[in-house]
């Protein structure tokens, strides 16, 4: 089934975009690419219950089991030992990811509290985008009683596009809610 978000961007955006940048092909009008979740587990990776919780958190955000990312080296400043999970990724791509886009930003967003925007620096000099939340409180999918413990999480939304200008108003045209500002 095709998404909301995806049907707008096939009818509308892409063409304004086209527009807009005034592009001579219909393969140079940025689009998403993929989503990409990733999630520290700090002290849970000497708790697998803990670990089993975040885990199962991020597959009813996302709709896919995560990848448990593991400790290639011991650092015994850290106290991280070799093979040792730090941390929890999952990458969307295709309906999916237009699904987990159109909740971040029409639920989730709008719940942080004193949310003023999100600001328009956080483009990495390729029109990709970086956002870090600092709870998983604010999806409405996730139950307050079956949260064992607060912990935020990285999202790099990946687009086609060569400049952040291209990005930011491929992300504004999709209901990114940005303060004003310069995109840098």
């Amino acid at each position: 089934m095709i998404q909301r978000l995806h049907k707008t961007y096939e009818t509308s955006v892409r063409q304004t975009l086209s527009e807009q940048f005034q592009y001579t092909n219909t393969h140079e009008v940025p689009a998403l690419t993929k989503i990409v979740i990733n999630r520290g587990v700090g002290d849970a990776a000497q708790n697998a219950k803990l670990l089993e919780s975040f885990s199962n958190e991020l597959t009813v955000l996302s709709g896919q089991v995560p990848v448990v990312k593991r400790a290639k080296k011991a650092i015994a400043g850290f106290q991280v030992r070799e093979d040792m999970p730090i941390g929890l990724c999952v990458t969307l791509r295709g309906e999916r990811m237009y699904a987990f886009y159109d909740r971040l930003v029409n639920l989730a967003l709008p719940r942080i509290r004193d949310f003023q925007g999100i600001s328009p620096k956080c483009f990495d000099g390729h029109g990709n985008f970086n956002l870090g939340l600092t709870e998983q409180l604010m999806f409405p999918e996730l139950n307050y009683d079956s949260i064992d413990q607060v912990c935020g999480m990285d999202i790099s939304i990946v687009t086609s596009s060569n400049t952040d200008q291209e990005g930011h108003a491929l992300l504004k045209a999709l209901g990114m809610p940005f303060k004003d500002g310069p995109v840098t």
